[in-house]
């Protein structure tokens, strides 16, 4: 995991405490929403509590849909819905197929194959859907940017409308209508739709502005598509959410009962988090491995014996996605850890020939996290290479493709997700002008948001329970991210077959159980005894019909850390690897003394094999965290004395018995010394 900057919210008690009594609300959970923006009655009201669903008609083009897709009806003309492979798009197609089909239309869909097809509207889709009688297309979740396929689809006599969430390009394409919140010509100020989302508001203009009579059938699937596409859970997408979880709470899609059932899922309650990790994932390695056309089958069968067989693939295509995901990580890992030049960069790109194309952004999204740094992957595909890239606050991954698309065949994407294609022989081309874009702008660092630190004492379930009013939470509603600072580690104990940590803090009077998912005793740097700052989340779960508070560790630093001092020698060290000009003051920060030498590899003697964190070797030589540029260097000229060896891909090391060697025949230090002179 990363380093991270911490900041920590704050807000005026005095108006939390007039939110909390205005809108009835508990006052903790008013200084949260007080804390992220919502400092009057007005806004807290306003986003609690809004039913409010907006008119379809103020959307652009909607009156020429709802006219146009009532005549093909009418007049029997072949419909196809046009999809996509998230499942965001597969909730969509659902959704406008099961109403289309309520109402006798003759209507089918299509999905494209993601490694075959690729994204949205092709000629050749086109030309297979005309010969198969389609006279009508209308697009859900794609569409917007097609204006070349589009043009061919209208030679070929087929209509279309087009129903979208993403931003248009330079023109819109020559549909009958195109329908997108993003167009320049929409005036309202909602427009974080998902593309279920502009789905739902096309079969509301269809049944002449029924919203309730929709949400009351199809909620669910405008919930699940909602949050898998990580829009912002405000305004009516809070609407659609909450009334989404309500319906499937009640259990009454078959579909997606056979599907909890088949991933184990026994929690009859769902929410917006537990959907987020458990029934949006599965719905999206059905296209991630093979086809989507099997998730859009179980979200509309009335077949039960169809709905099990459907599910226990796509749970069965989830594993294989891990798998897949294991493997694809621990290659571009290894590929760093034996370049470590790729590391340094301040943009990560690895490469790999047949990487599954289904899963290489999963892939950049767990490297950024690692690094703390954009990252992109490529999978090559003979002389053919597709990428997928995730960045960091504070970097656009698109502008940087922008500066390179002389060298891409295709890119797009926004801030901090894109995708993009290039020969093969131009990956090493690509890292390299990148990274000399990267190295024109300011160095950014991950953050960390904390709502507000907490007081040890105060952990009750009581406390979780103020906070369900915050429900349903997503991006831009995050669940709250709290800090309980200065509590010293007591025990840590493996559980769950050595997967994840119990581990055991005190402050003061108060002990403190927390559960650390995902970190292994081995990875684990800190150690009982050690004082730490945590960054933690809050749930529940249920112990002999009992429920209790579970306190989960999200992330975990020396208490009070100098974060900026942290970073900024971690910048200051990958700047030295980079091979860049230093100044005077950056050389003298990089160069270790002789005593900081000597006492870090007694120290490295003495355990036999230790961490190779920097920040961590610092705490336990007892050094200030300004040393920390200088640790790394003294690791590096240790390795190029033989003196210690890496193990475990570097985050290790161990000394190398019966080697000697003259600190001062160390290139790295004279060339340190000549310009820290």
């Amino acid at each position: 995991m990363s380093r991270k900057k911490w900041s920590v919210s704050s807000c005026d008690k005095d108006i939390a405490a007039s939110i909390a009594e205005s809108c009835g609300i508990e006052p903790f959970a008013a200084y949260i929403l007080c804390s992220r923006g919502y400092a009057d009655e007005f806004a807290v009201d306003s986003f609690l509590y809004d039913d409010d669903i907006l008119n379809p008609y103020i959307l652009p083009d909607m009156d020429k849909a709802v006219e146009a897709i009532k005549e093909a009806v009418n007049s029997g003309k072949r419909i196809t819905i046009f999809g996509d492979y998230d499942t965001d798009g597969v909730t969509a197609t659902a959704l406008l197929y099961l109403y289309l089909k309520s109402r006798q239309a003759n209507v089918d869909y299509y999905i494209p194959d993601r490694a075959l097809e690729g994204y949205g509207l092709s000629s050749d889709a086109i030309t297979q859907l005309k010969e198969k009688g389609t006279q009508f297309i209308i697009t859900v979740d794609n569409g917007v940017g097609a204006v070349s396929e589009i043009s061919y689809a209208k030679n070929l006599g087929i209509e279309m409308v087009i129903t979208d969430h993403h931003q248009p390009g330079e023109f819109l394409p020559d549909a009958l209508a195109v329908i997108d919140p993003h167009r320049e010509d929409y005036a309202g100020d909602f427009k974080d739709w998902a593309g279920v989302g502009i789905a739902f508001k096309l079969v509301a203009a269809l049944e002449d502005c029924d919203s309730e009579k929709i949400l009351s059938d199809y909620a669910d699937l405008i919930a699940l598509g909602t949050i898998a596409d990580v829009v912002p859970l405000k305004g009516e997408n809070r609407v659609l959410v909450r009334r989404g979880i309500e319906l499937i709470n009640k259990g009454k899609r078959l579909g997606i009962e056979t599907l909890k059932a088949a991933a184990g899922i026994r929690n009859d309650k769902m929410t917006s988090t537990s959907l987020a990790f458990t029934i949006a994932p599965r719905i999206n390695a059905a296209g991630r491995m093979g086809s989507a056309n099997g998730a859009l089958k179980l979200l509309i069968t009335s077949s039960q014996e169809e709905a099990e067989s459907i599910s226990n693939q796509i749970c069965a295509a989830n594993d294989l996605r891990k798998k897949e995901e294991s493997v694809i990580e621990a290659a571009a890992l290894k590929q760093i850890a034996e370049n470590p030049s790729i590391g340094y960069e301040r943009v990560i790109v690895v490469d790999g020939e047949g990487w599954h194309q289904g899963v290489v952004g999963i892939v950049a999204s767990r490297l950024s996290e690692f690094f703390g740094k954009p990252a992109i992957i490529f999978s090559r595909e003979g002389e053919t290479a597709k990428g997928s890239g995730r960045s960091i606050s504070g970097f656009s991954l698109y502008e940087a493709l922008s500066q390179v698309k002389d060298i891409l065949v295709s890119f797009g994407g926004h801030t901090l997700a894109a995708g993009m294609s290039l020969p093969s022989d131009n990956i090493g081309l690509f890292r390299e002008r990148i990274n000399k874009y990267a190295l024109k702008t300011e160095p950014c660092f991950p953050t960390l948001s904390l709502d507000c630190k907490l007081n040890p004492n105060s952990l009750k379930l009581e406390l979780l329970n103020a906070l369900r009013v915050l429900e349903p939470c997503g991006a831009e509603n995050l669940r709250p991210l709290f800090g309980l600072y200065n509590m010293q580690i007591m025990n840590i104990k493996p559980v769950g077959n050595g997967k994840h940590l119990k581990i055991n803090f005190r402050r003061d009077n108060t002990n403190v159980v927390a559960m650390y998912f995902g970190m292994t005793a081995d990875e684990m740097i800190y150690e009982q005894g050690d004082f730490v700052d945590l960054a933690v989340k809050l749930d529940s779960n249920e112990y002999l019909g009992e429920e209790k508070l579970s306190i989960q560790i999200k992330n975990i630093r020396f208490a009070g850390a100098d974060d900026d001092e942290v970073l900024g020698c971690k910048d200051l060290y990958e700047k030295f690897k980079r091979g860049e000009r230093l100044s005077f003051e950056e050389a003298k920060k990089l160069c270790p003394d002789r005593e900081l030498q000597e006492n870090l590899y007694r120290y490295i003697r003495s355990k036999g094999e230790c961490f190779t964190d920097a920040e961590l070797l610092c705490k336990r030589l007892n050094l200030e965290e300004s040393s920390i540029a200088a640790i790394n260097v003294a690791l590096d000229v240790f390795f190029e004395l033989a003196l210690i060896e890496y193990i475990q891909e570097g985050k290790k090391v161990q000394p190398v018995n019966g080697v000697r060697a003259d600190l001062n025949s160390s290139s790295i230090l004279s060339s340190l010394n000549a310009k820290g002179a």
